[in-house]
């Protein structure tokens, strides 16, 4: 048999053989999976929509566990307007999103288009356009890999921070080296009953829209917003597409002392005293490396021809081809405004 290729389970389209695959059809099927690798000692690695993985080119030497559960359920339906919405953690993400608006969900409009499955959005505390998951999670159900046991974490032990949580810093040593101790199960999302979204907060969604800052609009029209945002800087995903042959955003925006934003950049209040977050775009930008930038001429590897924060396999690279194009950037952002940027993405048997 042929040992599965991760560059088929990732967006990037990168990564070598792994040793085994499981496709987890159930929980107790994922958290079996989860356990016998654990108790056999075999490097594991769970992978949901893979949008937020580079995987190195030798692979993984070890157990992928995949979640193909996508059912989502309404666990409760309050007065109020209330509603508890509850969906596994393999289900698509912009599926959920999709069935929130249609069935006025208010709260996720926002986060329209980003790829990747619904367990993934708390660990990274995913957002976009002014809006974070973490606003309308309300718990998360995992399997504990030091416990062995089902446990449930309410929205204040997350422990949530920008495109961070509890669940991304806490780690349990294996076979390779520290992995995350908790497996995402289900994920429990309470918000409101409404047709009309959250104040818009971002000032490019407000123009596209045509609003001022703050102005409540058709969570509808939010969506279909969003979606001609994220498609016109290839955040979309399309197979015809290079430019979405990518990990999103493979740069964090980065939190620095106020007084060392550079002059001209953008800046943002950031947890902390005296901190700000910067764009890390306008950084790359700024430091020489436009849209669609390659180490040479005829590399495999570019930045997105749309935007400048995308790292792109334009086909037939490797995962050391796009390392290589983000050490140079990174490299090139810290020598000309001193910050060093930090990778958005999960590597995977590599390292900047």
């Amino acid at each position: 048999m042929t040992a599965p290729r991760l560059a088929d389970l990732t967006t990037f389209r990168v990564g070598g053989p792994a040793r085994a695959l499981v496709e987890a059809q159930s929980e107790a099927e994922l958290i079996d999976a989860v356990r016998t690798a654990d108790d056999s000692g075999q490097p594991l690695l769970v992978v949901g929509g893979g949008s937020n993985l580079l995987v190195a080119d030798s692979g993984f030497d070890g157990v992928v566990v995949r979640d193909a559960r996508a059912d989502v359920s309404l666990a409760n339906h309050g007065s109020c307007g209330g509603v508890e919405i509850t969906a596994t953690a393999g289900t698509p993400w912009d599926d959920l999103v999709a069935q929130a608006v249609d069935s006025q969900w208010s709260g996720f409009e926002a986060l329209s288009g980003i790829p990747g499955s619904t367990g993934a959005t708390p660990v990274q505390n995913v957002g976009a356009y002014g809006a974070e998951v973490s606003e309308i999670v309300a718990l998360i159900r995992t399997w504990d890999r030091e416990t062995q046991a089902v446990t449930s974490l309410p929205l204040i032990k997350a422990q949530f921070g920008y495109r961070d949580s509890m669940l991304k810093r806490t780690m349990t040593d294996g076979p390779w080296g520290p992995t995350p101790r908790y497996v995402v199960l289900d994920v429990t999302f309470h918000t409101r009953m409404a047709s009309l979204s959250a104040p818009v907060r971002y000032q490019q969604l407000a123009t596209a829209l045509d609003v001022e800052i703050g102005t409540r609009v058709p969570i509808t029209e939010v969506r279909e917003a969003v979606l001609a945002l994220r498609g016109s800087k290839g955040m979309v995903l399309d197979a015809a597409d290079h430019d979405t042959w990518s990990a999103g955003s493979f740069f964090t925006n980065p939190i620095v002392d106020a007084d060392a934003v550079p002059e001209g950049a953008p800046a943002y209040p950031a947890a902390g005293e005296g901190k700000a977050k910067t764009s890390a775009a306008w950084l790359i930008e700024h430091a020489g490396f436009p849209k669609g930038f390659a180490v040479r001429e005829g590399a495999r590897a570019s930045l997105s021809t749309k935007h400048t924060l995308a790292l792109t396999n334009r086909g037939g690279a490797s995962a050391q081809d796009l390392l290589e194009l983000a050490r140079a950037i990174r490299a090139g952002v810290h020598e000309r405004f001193g910050i060093t940027l930090v990778p958005e993405p999960m590597l995977v048997g590599a390292e900047l």
